[in-house]
């Protein structure tokens, strides 16, 4: 049984998943399959290739798994505990996705495996939300991540020339067609690798739900840019970045549905400002890709993911080629069994 799912692209609405809010993705052409052959025993053993490591890691090991063997063991272990009978195997791991780079290879790796281990079980597949929560459970419990749906649901979502608008709120998706003419979204390294679990990404969260507690709504999607003024500063600038980029990413497909690219790349400079003076995401390395990117000729460029490292995003026109290491992405079909 082979499956593959694509990584992500965030076009805008970046901490907005696990605050209720908005969020306009896609999904990418690169991504991870992975190959599942039954065997005998119990024993389910997995080899990655392509993954910046190659090396065999068996589920039976006793010492704790981490990085990529984290999502395996979880992967087969929450399959497992939804009552799929899962056979010793040999699970094999191919991925084009750079890692700590803000494309989403964990969900890509994640979404992956749990497609394919649920069909090499014979179990039928999982609705779309359903798998995306399965996902983020394993973000959850066995890679420390504490990240919303936004990953998951970009996967499993994608369309060849779409983006797709998230309401995190009510989970509705709609499709929005990213016709983009001659102008093209390219993504750059910024050469800071970023792990969710291990930089302040848990913190960003955490923040987020006192500020909106102390606000009195339930998450910071409820909560009016004038009522700032009840939260300390930390906090209150927290809460302003996330109002303001729920208002950017209705803002932004407003835009692609009037062709104005200008005004979407107005719209990625204010998300990535947002970004590192009011959540504090970005980092030196970061900013250097911005000015590259800027240099360029972008119309707007802000840093992607999680923060904290990663890759930025621009919005280049026609006459501007991309600078060196940057890569060209466009929306592509998301998460499928490959037979």
């Amino acid at each position: 049984m082979r499956a593959f799912a694509p990584g992500r692209v965030n076009l805008i609405g970046e901490h907005t998943d696990y605050n209720h809010g908005l969020a306009l993705a896609f999904a990418t052409a690169d991504g991870v399959s992975v190959t599942i052959t039954s065997r005998g025993g119990n024993t389910v053993e997995a080899v990655a290739h392509d993954l910046h490591e190659q090396d065999r890691f068996s589920l039976t090991a006793p010492a704790p798994a981490s990085g990529w063997r984290a999502y395996v063991r979880g992967a087969v272990a929450e399959v497992r505990a939804l009552g799929h009978v899962l056979p010793g195997a040999l699970i094999e791991i191919r991925g084009t996705v750079p890692q700590g780079c803000g494309l989403s290879s964990s969900a890509a790796l994640v979404m992956a495996l749990c497609l394919g281990l649920i069909e090499s079980g014979g179990a039928p597949p999982l609705p779309p939300l359903e798998l995306a929560r399965l996902g983020q459970r394993i973000e959850h419990r066995w890679a420390g991540a504490q990240t919303g749906l936004l990953d998951q649901l970009s996967s499993l979502s994608g369309l060849a020339g779409q983006a797709v608008l998230i309401d995190f709120r009510t989970l509705e998706l709609e499709h929005v067609e990213l016709d983009l003419g001659a102008h093209t979204l390219v993504v750059l390294a910024s050469g800071d690798s970023h792990h969710n679990a291990t930089s302040g990404y848990n913190r960003r969260l955490e923040e987020c739900v006192e500020a909106a507690h102390r606000m009195g709504v339930e998450s910071l999607r409820d909560a009016m840019i004038q009522d700032l003024h009840m939260l300390p500063d930390v906090l209150a600038r927290r809460a302003r970045h996330v109002i303001s980029e729920n208002g950017r990413v209705l803002a932004a497909v407003t835009a692609l549905r009037r062709g104005d690219l200008d005004r979407l790349g107005q719209l990625l400079d204010l998300s990535h400002a947002s970004l590192r003076d009011d959540f504090e995401v970005s980092t030196p390395a970061v900013e250097r890709a911005v000015s590259v990117l800027k240099r360029a000729g972008a119309l707007g460029a802000r840093i992607m993911g999680g923060g904290f490292g990663g890759s930025v995003l621009g919005l280049l026109p026609p006459d501007a080629a991309p600078p060196p290491g940057a890569t060209v992405v466009a929306p592509g079909p998301g998460a499928h069994p490959l037979g």
